[in-house]
């Protein structure tokens, strides 16, 4: 089990790293969009946070029929994560599965994400025994403190 999920990060890694935007006669490509709704839509780029000694990181590397990317969460004081997520839009939410490696071992879990005003904000509910995965999606309360801006790639 532990060999497929780490395989698993390799391939969306690898995958990630495929669809970095190209340069071509000194002319950057502009980011593709994906319209879900005439109200939402999320752009293909970087989403941060970062105050107080924890920053949240995520990169959206792929956004037509699946959304996919990167995710880093670093809480002050606190073990780190570092993974991929992969998902999809429902209107103005992200439902994704984040395979992260923390503390050495890889493990997975939901993860829920509000589009609002070009900010993304972590949505939270209970979990099942395992932690892993959302007991009620209907019941995701979009309620963190800590909005992802968008922000340029490279800072």
């Amino acid at each position: 089990m532990k060999k497929l999920l780490l395989l698993t990060v390799i391939v969306l890694a690898i995958s990630a790293c495929k669809n970095k935007t190209e340069v071509k006669n000194n002319t950057v490509a502009a980011p593709k969009t994906v319209t879900l709704n005439p109200n939402t839509s999320i752009e293909k780029g970087c989403y941060r946070y970062s105050n107080g000694g924890s920053v949240v990181a995520m990169e959206i590397t792929e956004n037509e029929n699946q959304v996919a990317g990167t995710l880093e969460i670093a809480y002050a004081e606190k073990d780190a994560s570092k993974g991929t997520f992969a998902g999809t839009m429902n209107g103005d939410k992200l439902m994704a599965t984040y395979t992260f490696l923390s503390e050495g071992k890889v493990n997975t879990r939901e993860i829920a994400y509000l589009l609002k005003n070009n900010q993304l904000i972590e949505g939270y509910a209970e979990m099942d025994e395992k932690g892993t995965k959302f007991k009620d999606t209907n019941a995701i309360e979009y309620t963190s403190t800590m909005p992802l801006s968008r922000v340029d790639c490279n800072q």
